[in-house]
């Protein structure tokens, strides 16, 4: 209960610094929606969603997401996660700003069932022109985890953030991105890699083909250090 009222507080504190000249502009997002459905020999079905949304003002920028996945093989239940994030950036001046991120996670075929990273730090967009962005984010965060096994307490300890953000324009239809993240404690570090390549169809539909990686250092068996998703996704704009 503690962690999930100081990650709201945080939050809470966040969403209250929105300056007054964040009215004028107004908030993007996309939704994303993939299924894949096979019968015969073996049936199996999977589907994942994702909703992301961003405001950019004079100096406040404020994002956040949601995303479900779930699979079935012959009824079977095969993967099962859920995720929120959330952040908030004040900006120094055009290149570097300060952030504060939020991070929840619920999957049931991980090393960790549930956990939560509320953390702090300093970004800098290194590149930013009308075709190409590159942003590294690095600061200190804390995390609280619930193990898989049944057998280990819950337990927290102080993590290191960074990110990484990468993306370019080829032309007006068809876009690259790159977005790296890492979550590095004493007992255990998370890497995710999500890579993708978008084409639009039309002025606000697309299509994404994307494969995320993510890899954790310290499992206990028979879980896998590192697991993989390959999506296509239509993604529609607003």
């Amino acid at each position: 209960m503690t962690k999930h009222l100081l990650a709201a507080a945080l939050l809470s504190a966040l969403a209250m610094n929105v300056h007054a000249e964040e009215a004028k502009p107004g908030w993007t997002g996309a939704g994303e929606f993939g299924l894949v459905v096979s019968s015969g020999n073996a049936d199996t079905s999977t589907v994942n969603a994702k909703l992301g949304l961003k405001h950019e003002g004079e100096r406040w920028v404020h994002e956040g997401s949601v995303q479900a996945l779930r699979a079935e093989s012959d009824e079977d239940v095969t993967a099962e996660r859920w995720e929120v994030t959330a952040k908030s950036g004040y900006k120094i001046n055009e290149k570097s700003y300060t952030y504060g991120a939020y991070r929840h996670e619920d999957d049931n075929f991980a090393p960790f069932e549930r956990q939560t990273i509320v953390s702090i730090g300093y970004g800098r967009q290194v590149i930013k022109t009308d075709a190409t962005e590159l942003s590294f984010e690095a600061g200190p965060g804390y995390k609280w985890v619930d193990p898989a096994s049944t057998e280990f307490d819950s337990q927290g300890e102080g993590v290191l953030r960074g990110n990484a953000s990468y993306k370019h324009g080829f032309n007006e239809s068809t876009s690259f991105y790159n977005q790296f993240l890492v979550e590095s404690g004493q007992d255990n570090t998370f890497v995710q890699n999500d890579i993708g390549v978008q084409v639009k169809m039309f002025e606000r539909l697309a299509l994404k083909a994307a494969l995320v990686a993510r890899h954790n250092t310290d499992v206990e068996a028979p879980i896998k250090k590192t697991d993989t998703l390959t999506t296509i996704n239509l993604v529609y704009g607003f």
